[in-house]
């Protein structure tokens, strides 16, 4: 493919790219470019969100170029700042190795794994001597890392800004140093470190990386961008059933945004789509159905994709309990009075104590569709009971003998 016709399909949905005129010069060398991607392994599991910059990389492997994916583990000790207003907690070392276990795979879903280069940028920075780091540091001014708005907001509200924070950006831009990036792309919310990227490899006597930023996907909050501290996600490796439903959730408003970013409409196809939720012609719940059947397909397979939306039918459609859901093993001796909090604990259904309590004080838990509205309940179970929580989180209860 000629520069231009890689040019033109490339800057597809990108909202940033700089510069334009350096990636056609680039991609008019002939040789293949490495592109740099990279993700700190903050929780386990990668999410819709990922999947955009993700696509993109596919497209530049399929025309020939290198994929470079970083998994920071070193940079996600510090944690990125970007769209912050608060510092992040620090993971530690067994918090960060065990999410980055699972990241290879996850990205096996999209991208051809046996041709990207996979590092882990702890590689060269657990060797980086204090001189080293010293000489990075000394690259760049704090009046200029305090002009990223994150930064400047947090100074606005007397919110603290910890050093570690300001050298997570120098931090990322020596990782382009280190592969030698042509390109490195992600979210427009990391613009500001791509923008170090391009300073700190001149630095470095290196030609600068050419930029490239995506659209956040806003998660099924329809508020917030996709994130999985936030709980507004949908994760690539969930299981049909759940990511159907949870796309099922979406905001109405988001779903032209959906179409266009996750299954490459373009533009044109989702305003036409907006026209039509706002006139009336399509049903909000139709569209819907039919995105989220498109992307289980797309990570998992057509049929799973029907049983999953005809599932989903049967359930919220005809008020039906799922042809099957996990079993939750309840002990012989306390059937008879079990806390509800507790039982819904033990299902996994809610990450804390309190977390269960608000379920059940929206009146979202119910036992064989009875629904418990006393946080202090003791309830008693029997064999097959089924346990609800929400509209998709389902649970058989299975009396375990002695």
């Amino acid at each position: 493919m000629k520069p231009e016709q890689q040019l033109e399909l490339l800057e597809a949905n990108c909202v940033d790219l700089l510069t334009r005129e350096q990636l056609l010069d680039k991609l008019g060398e002939g040789h293949p470019l490495r592109i740099k991607y990279g993700a700190d392994p903050s929780a386990p599991d990668l999410h819709l969100g990922h999947s955009i910059p993700l696509h993109k990389l596919k497209q530049f492997q399929d025309l020939g170029h290198q994929v470079i994916f970083i998994i920071g583990d070193f940079t996600g000790r510090i944690g990125d700042p970007s769209g912050r207003t608060k510092t992040r907690p620090i993971l530690t070392d067994e918090e960060i190795q065990a999410n980055a276990k699972t990241y290879v795979e996850q990205v096996g879903q999209i991208l051809d794994v046996d041709r990207c280069e996979i590092v882990y940028n702890s590689s060269w920075f657990s060797d980086m001597t204090a001189t080293e780091l010293l000489n990075l540091a000394s690259q760049y001014s704090v009046a200029r890392m305090l002009e990223r708005d994150d930064f400047a907001l947090r100074l606005k509200n007397e919110v603290s800004i910890t050093v570690l924070e300001l050298l997570y950006p120098l931090i990322q831009a020596y990782d382009s140093v280190a592969v030698e990036a042509d390109v490195e792309l992600g979210g427009t919310d990391q613009l500001f470190n791509f923008l170090v990227g391009r300073d700190i490899m001149r630095s470095y006597g290196q030609e600068p990386q050419v930029v490239m930023t995506l659209p956040l996907l806003v998660g099924t909050d329809g508020k917030q961008k996709m994130s999985k501290s936030l709980g507004n996600y949908v994760g690539i490796t969930e299981p049909p059933g759940e990511m159907f439903g949870k796309l099922m959730s979406i905001r109405d408003q988001a779903m032209p945004d959906y179409y266009r970013l996750l299954l490459d409409e373009p533009p044109a196809e989702g305003q036409q789509l907006q026209e039509a939720l706002d006139s009336g012609s399509l049903h909000p719940r139709e569209v819907k159905a039919e995105l989220a059947e498109a992307v289980v397909a797309m990570y998992h397979s057509q049929d799973a994709a029907t049983n999953a939306r005809e599932e989903f039918d049967r359930v919220f459609g005809a008020g039906e309990q799922p042809s099957e859901m996990p079993e939750l093993p309840v002990s012989a001796n306390s059937r008879e009075s079990i806390s509800i909090v507790g039982l819904v604990l033990d299902a996994e259904f809610a990450a804390s104590r309190s977390e269960a309590r608000r379920l059940v004080r929206q009146k979202a838990v119910s036992i064989n569709d009875e629904v418990i509205t006393d946080e202090m309940a003791e309830v008693e179970v029997s064999n097959g009971d089924v346990l609800r929580v929400g509209r998709r989180r389902f649970a058989r209860i299975q009396i375990e003998t002695q």
